[in-house]
């Protein structure tokens, strides 16, 4: 961990930044919208086209490495980002906003992709696993600052928008000037998902799914709580219980994971997640029992991406796991960019809880499902599987791809042993 530290601390620093620089532009789009009295449609709309844009970055970023560098298109996107989160509170327009979201996804996709590749070049075998634990971690509790931050001003003025735009443009500060080696820069061809979907059904099915649940709480969150009369501070600590669940049950789950039929741990952590979206639904008035349907969505949330990718190993060949990255990344962004927009259309439909009602029904599809699964194929023996490698949503394919490496050399460990 100490010799990951030394030799990523500046790219771990700046991707700390970003992180708290997108984290509290997220948050505060959502409130400052209620604030200008946008619809939830229109909301729900530029909610979307984040994702819209990170989905396109994804796909895109590793030709632009190619032809320009990582230095280059680090710096520029970063740029733009920068300039994105100034222009919100300057053109109050939801057109202007859904446009800008579309910009800043596509450029936090490019980037991560970027750093991804930089920390997977500056760790070894066997410091991998440390690397990509630390990133995630460093993503999560950005995040988790950045609600917080969104205190320290009125986010009906500009000073909150200024805030993350200069954090991000200290970001790339440190990663520039400490790290001098280019990585050389390569993607694996990516599954084709009709071949993807006959490997693993639940795999593909569940990404899709998750990639609803997930956009809708980390995009929409912000508009419920406006909606439901939140504070900006009950709406900070609500956002940030989801990410606090995250991190917490994580590793359990994970160690459960390796030792029982992946498919009815994805059923039993889908009811957990469909249970707070109840709880949210029913007693969501009541802030501390808020605050405890957060912590159980959010805990079941994030675990499920890991579960699923380590459950779609299982029955995946070494040589196969890598290309089957690009894949689930691909189906997930496209249930991403669904979430926000059905959820927008259940919030005008019920109320605020529809927030809850359409996360909760999704996880409980996935629940339904993947107890069909486990009734159509044996089970593959715990010894056999994979390792579970903790990741987040928010991962692009550069990541992804390091995780399935990690379960690869994990695995023939195994054999060999």
């Amino acid at each position: 961990m100490i010799q990951v530290l030394k030799s990523a601390w500046a790219l771990l620093l700046g991707m700390g930044l970003l992180m708290v620089g997108n984290g509290m532009q997220g948050t505060l789009l959502g409130i400052r919208g209620e604030i200008e009295a946008f619809s939830t449609l229109e909301m729900s709309v530029i909610i979307s086209a984040y994702f819209a844009g990170f989905l396109g970055g994804s796909r895109m970023a590793p030709g632009m490495i190619r032809r320009v560098g990582h230095v280059r298109v680090f710096a520029a996107l970063a740029s733009l980002i920068s300039a994105v989160m100034i222009l919100y509170p300057t053109v109050v327009d939801p057109i202007v906003w859904a446009l800008g979201r579309v910009l800043i996804g596509f450029c936090f996709s490019a980037v991560y992709v970027t750093a991804e590749s930089w920390l997977n070049n500056a760790a070894t075998n066997d410091t991998r696993g440390q690397a990509l634990s630390l990133y995630m971690l460093v993503q999560t509790l950005g995040i988790v600052v950045a609600q917080y931050l969104l205190l320290a001003a009125d986010p009906s003025g500009y000073v909150l928008f200024v805030i993350p735009s200069i954090l991000v443009s200290i970001a790339v500060t440190p990663i520039l000037l400490s790290i001098s080696p280019t990585p050389a820069f390569d993607s694996t061809k990516p599954m084709s998902l009709k071949g993807l979907f006959g490997v693993s059904p639940l795999g593909c099915v569940g990404m899709f799914l998750l990639g609803g649940a997930f956009s809708a709480q980390f995009g929409m969150s912000a508009v419920y709580g406006t909606q439901a009369g939140l504070s900006v501070a009950q709406i900070s600590t609500f956002i940030s219980v989801f990410f606090v669940g995250a991190l917490i049950t994580q590793y359990p789950i994970g160690w459960v994971s390796d030792r029982m039929d992946r498919r009815l741990l994805i059923m039993i952590v889908s009811l957990l997640g469909a249970l707070g979206a109840v709880v949210g639904a029913i007693f969501g008035a009541a802030y501390p029992l808020l605050l405890v349907a957060a912590f159980l969505m959010g805990g079941a949330t994030n675990p499920l991406y890991s579960l699923l990718i380590a459950h779609t190993n299982d029955f995946l060949d070494y040589e196969d796991m890598a290309s089957a990255s690009g894949g689930l990344i691909f189906i997930n962004g496209l249930g991403a960019i669904t979430g926000p927009l059905i959820t927008g259309w259940a919030m005008d439909t019920v109320g605020p809880p529809g927030f809850w009602i359409f996360a909760g029904s999704l996880l409980v599809v996935l629940a339904v499902y993947s107890l069909y699964r486990a009734t159509q194929r044996p089970s593959v023996p715990v010894e056999e599987t994979g390792a579970y490698v903790t990741m987040s949503p928010s991962a692009t394919s550069v990541a992804l791809e390091a995780a399935q490496e990690i379960a690869v050399e994990d695995a023939k460990e195994d054999d060999a042993a």
